[in-house]
């Protein structure tokens, strides 16, 4: 297949592009650095800065991924402009080149997050919920999947990926732990008592390439392990892998004198469950964190 990316020299994108070179497709990433694109997601990755710069070679398929890291920094005026600009305007901007293509690909599955529903408290939330929440989180997300819902009008299947915490090893919210946690230094965040929805990066790249190759798939997905945590739960499992205490934990007070109003996707969370997945056959690998997190970290990072 011809597979376009965009956001693929991030931490989902380079590794469907190990996988899918692997399988042998055609692949291109539009990216703000092109010729960093062969180092960091293959070889035979071709790098592109613009989606004009495609051509008229044949597109079977799009998976766009590209947006600002959410949770970097405190949301000010200026990066929540830049975090509705790398995602929704640049989904806009996409479906607009795909409308002016002769020949259309065959699907659009685009990025979405679980914030899409808002912070969900205890709710139990599956694919077809509704929002329950109103916070920025969610209104980036309304917007980013109702631009790109706009390709359903030119014939495209779309499938929007509302994807959890992404545990990995080298990089995302789980590397971003390591350092304090090595040091003794982890704790639950506020109460703890908020869930957390995760999914094992291998599960993720597994899942994208399902929903590709089922054309029967469309829609809104919860891209989640089908056992959800708590952040206490998390903590816990995370000190047990390390073997260190977890006895600092970061009051909600502190966090939101820090991040003002991003500290309420850190306190907030959703109790999602990946039902249309799972009734379409798919199969996780990891179905709980303990599992998911002796897989990621070996004896070396408890030392």
């Amino acid at each position: 297949m011809h597979i376009l990316l965009t956001g693929g020299t991030g931490l989902i994108g380079r590794s469907l592009c190990r996988y899918w070179s692997s399988q042998g497709h055609n692949l291109v990433v539009c990216s703000r650095q092109p010729e960093q694109v062969p180092r960091l997601c293959g070889a035979s990755v071709r790098g592109i800065r613009q989606l004009a710069d495609y051509g008229e070679q044949p597109l079977d398929a799009v998976v766009n991924l590209a947006g600002a890291p959410i949770a970097d920094r405190p949301w000010t005026r200026k990066r929540k402009a830049l975090l509705l600009a790398s995602r929704v305007e640049l989904t806009a901007h996409l479906v607009s080149w795909l409308g002016q293509r002769a020949a259309k690909p065959q699907v659009l599955l685009s990025g979405s997050a679980l914030g899409w529903y808002g912070d969900g408290g205890e709710h139990l939330l599956t694919d077809d919920s509704p929002a329950v929440g109103d916070d920025f989180a969610a209104q980036l997300c309304a917007a980013w999947e109702f631009e790109a819902q706009q390709a359903q009008a030119l014939g495209i299947r779309v499938v929007l990926l509302r994807t959890g915490l992404v545990l990995a090893r080298d990089g995302g919210f789980l590397a971003r732990l390591l350092t304090p946690f090595k040091l003794g230094l982890g704790g639950r965040l506020g109460n703890g008592r908020q869930w957390l929805p995760w999914i094992h990066l291998a599960d993720q790249v597994a899942l994208i390439d399902f929903l590709l190759h089922h054309p029967e798939a469309s829609g809104a997905f919860n891209a989640c392990a089908p056992v959800p945590v708590r952040n206490s739960e998390f903590t816990q499992a995370l000190g047990r892998v390390l073997h260190r205490p977890t006895l600092l934990p970061v009051p909600a007070w502190v966090l939101r004198g820090l991040l003002g109003e991003l500290a309420g996707l850190l306190l907030g969370g959703q109790r999602a469950l990946p039902s249309r997945l799972s009734a379409a056959g798919f199969e996780f690998r990891f179905n709980d964190v303990q599992t998911a997190l002796n897989d990621l970290l070996g004896p070396e990072d408890a030392a």
